[in-house]
């Protein structure tokens, strides 16, 4: 923790540039906060505060003024519920750890008795923390808005805690790679809770006073800046060999001090993006591409209810005589006629006909659109799969959406579980919560393989041109025998399996494999010898039995005898 003292005029331009680049940062953003607001109205009314203005936060009765209806709503929570147990599901392990390459010496049983006590441990870390906690929030942001953010730090009683960033709280940039480089934050703390989270020697002077008071001046809310960022040596900001640092300062504090400077010696953000366009830094969502539809639906409902109301209670043609008669209209009113009046009372304006049933079935088409959009017709179809192998048997236009879904599958794994596994791998190990790496393991990074019910899924897709091949090759071989030389049997096999997410455990090593096919050979081939010498005594005892003559039989003739 940085400790307050005066800065030197390098620090106080180094704490410059750093507000300068989180305005920067916040311009930047600015161009996605009308359509962020548009999606929050119609599908998350009332959760996201940092995308009101000041004046609507304090407006405490502005809650669900456009939405009518709650399909929109259902629709990114049962598509982010649907993602959570699909990816990272607590119920089952959904990752496993492996070393890269096919070296022999790291297949060894005592690597792999490691790799399967780190994971039972990581999974015990995660569980126990409030990491799926802080996962199911991320998914609802992540599907509804294409971009999300969480923090992963050490945590004394838990090993690790998460911490979500609301939409509109942070901010991204990204590298000439495409990969997010920086993010920051703009937040507010009370006087109190900065004294105790970075000590009251790192307070600024105004807020220091406040503190040193203890009376309600400890509630004062403080605007704070926030940002991880690579750590650049030359600036001299953080010695170290730290690859990205910590900073947080106070947004009203121009001497040049800093609340900390902290070393980070793995990246410790989370932050999937959905879909990206050229060089966006924030992601696109189903929710963008459903917004058309999820408006034509509220003003469909809008005027369905209009029709109804009208319907029920029409517009009027009333009698002079009813002028004073307010109630005469109403149920149970009773209005006395001269005789021979016929046109005394009252009459429709005009003729309601509203179409109420093709409004009813446009409301269906567009309801059944938006479910569609946020794929939840995706994951009814997973969860009813009994098994992972049933996914192997699914139809070409299942197939098809699982394709689909793939490359998002393929960006959070890159954007978002892999930074976090890595932090949590990171923090226990120093902790000393993992068991002691094996020699050959040693300064080596190891590879993650995840197999959720979706990853596992979109793996199943690709062993079904495995099954029709094999077979297709087994009905062929009827006619043309040769047929059964073409395929690889062996490596198509372990293929699937990996497809179908069998362990390697499960499976014979490829030496084991040629040595049981080498011994099969040479049985066979002892078995063919064996029935050859049988074939060769009987043929000599039955010409033993043969007299050719001459007190001779036919053994005897061959022989010479």
């Amino acid at each position: 923790m940085y400790d307050y003292k005066k800065p030197d005029q390098k620090r106080v331009e180094m704490h410059k540039k750093h507000k300068r680049m989180l305005h920067s940062m916040d311009m930047e953003r600015q161009s996605w906060f009308a359509h962020w607001r548009d999606i929050a109205d119609y599908f998350l009314p009332r959760r996201y505060p940092y995308l009101m203005s000041k004046r609507e936060q304090g407006i405490r009765n502005r809650r669900n003024t456009k939405l009518l209806s709650s399909v929109s709503t259902l629709a990114v929570r049962t598509l982010a519920s649907g993602m959570m147990n699909g990816i990272t599901s607590p119920a089952r392990p959904w990752f496993r750890l492996r070393v890269p390459g096919p070296d022999p010496e790291l297949q060894s049983q005592e690597v792999a008795m490691y790799l399967e006590e780190v994971e039972q441990r990581l999974m015990q870390i995660l569980a126990e923390s409030n990491f799926y906690n802080a996962m199911a929030i991320m998914y609802l942001e992540w599907c509804t808005f294409g971009t999300s953010a969480m923090s992963i730090k050490p945590d004394f009683k838990d090993v690790i805690r998460c911490y979500n960033y609301a939409l509109g709280e942070f901010y991204l940039s990204q590298d000439d790679t495409g990969r997010v480089n920086r993010v920051a934050r703009s937040f507010n703390n009370t006087v109190e809770q900065l004294g105790l989270r970075f000590g009251e020697e790192a307070l600024s002077p105004n807020t220091r006073r406040d503190w040193d008071k203890g009376d309600e001046s400890l509630f004062n809310t403080v605007a704070c800046g926030h940002m991880i960022e690579p750590n650049r040596k030359e600036d001299g900001l953080l010695p170290g060999n730290a690859p990205f640092r910590e900073l947080y300062w106070e947004v009203g504090c121009d001497d040049g001090k800093y609340l900390a400077i902290t070393p980070l010696y793995e990246w410790s953000e989370v932050t999937p993006r959905w879909e990206l366009h050229s060089q966006d830094c924030y992601g696109t969502s189903p929710a963008m591409d459903a917004l058309s539809d999820v408006i034509e639906l509220q003003q469909t409902i809008l005027d369905r209810a209009n029709g109804r109301a009208k319907a029920v209670s029409p517009p009027l043609i009333v009698d002079q005589l009813l002028r004073n008669r307010p109630t005469a209209l109403g149920a149970g009113g009773k209005t006395y006629a001269p005789a021979g009046n016929a046109n005394f009372g009252a009459k429709t304006a005009y003729d309601i006909n509203f179409p109420f049933q093709e409004t009813a079935l446009h409301e269906e088409k567009l309801e059944q659109s938006i479910r569609e959009t946020c794929h939840n017709n995706l994951f009814n179809m997973i969860s009813q799969l009994e098994t992972v192998r049933s996914a192997t048997e699914i139809d070409a236009r299942r197939e098809e959406k699982l394709v689909h879904l793939g490359p998002v599958l393929e960006r959070f794994e890159n954007e978002g579980l892999d930074p976090a596994l890595a932090r949590v791998f990171a923090i226990s190990e120093r902790a000393g919560l993992l068991p002691e790496r094996p020699e050959v393991l040693q300064d080596m990074n190891l590879e993650i393989q995840y197999v959720s019910v979706l990853s596992d899924a979109q793996r199943a897709v690709g062993t079904v041109p495995i099954e029709r091949f094999l077979d297709l090759t087994a009905k062929v071989a009827g006619v043309y025998p040769e047929a059964q030389r073409v395929p690889n049997v062996e490596e198509l096999i372990r293929s699937y399996a990996e497809g179908i997410g069998i362990k390697p455990n499960g499976l014979n090593s490829r030496e084991d494999v040629a040595e049981a096919l080498e011994a099969d050979a040479e049985q066979a081939a002892l078995a063919q010898t064996a029935a050859i010498g049988k074939d060769f005594a009987a043929g000599a005892q039955a010409a033993g039995q043969v007299d050719v003559g001459g007190g001779r039989n036919a053994v005897q003739a061959l022989m010479g005898g």
